[in-house]
């Protein structure tokens, strides 16, 4: 599970680039402390070169996923790419066997004035999270992988 502030760009883009990555080999999801925006359309550009698709990514929060009956415990890792996530994520998890880590994303909102400055600021942001996977999960396994 990968959680940010919105779900809306650090969380959707980690999500996606795992499954890219590592295919059915593990379970993925993301959410955030809030579902107050959509889909960022810069993360859905960036990703889109790393041949990630986050077109039909809808934003949820850790209080809707509770809603919907899915349950945190049963996930073994959470992965926090905020500040806010991992204090929620830890005190969600804290009688739960769920480890929790926090990995410093750059959040690349309001970064740039242009569009071209915008696009590299949330490359940026891709390119972390792709390094923060291979260091944790090991290269990707599967083809055309980024």
């Amino acid at each position: 599970m990968f959680c940010c502030d919105h779900n809306a760009v650090r969380s959707p883009m980690a999500e996606g680039l795992a499954r890219r990555f590592y295919g059915s080999e593990i379970f993925v999801q993301s959410a955030g402390v809030h579902n107050d925006l959509e889909i960022d359309g810069f993360a859905i550009a960036v990703c889109k070169e790393a041949n990630v698709s986050l077109d039909r990514h809808r934003s949820r929060s850790f209080e809707e996923m509770k809603e919907w009956g899915d349950d945190l415990s049963s996930y073994d890792l959470i992965i926090a790419l905020s500040p806010a996530s991992q204090r929620l994520a830890l005190e969600l998890t804290r009688y739960a066997h769920i480890d929790v880590e926090y990995w410093p994303i750059l959040d690349p909102t309001g970064m740039g004035e242009s569009r071209a400055a915008k696009l590299d600021a949330y490359r940026q942001t891709r390119d972390q999270i792709v390094e923060r996977l291979v260091q944790r999960f090991g290269k990707p396994r599967t083809k055309n992988q980024k």
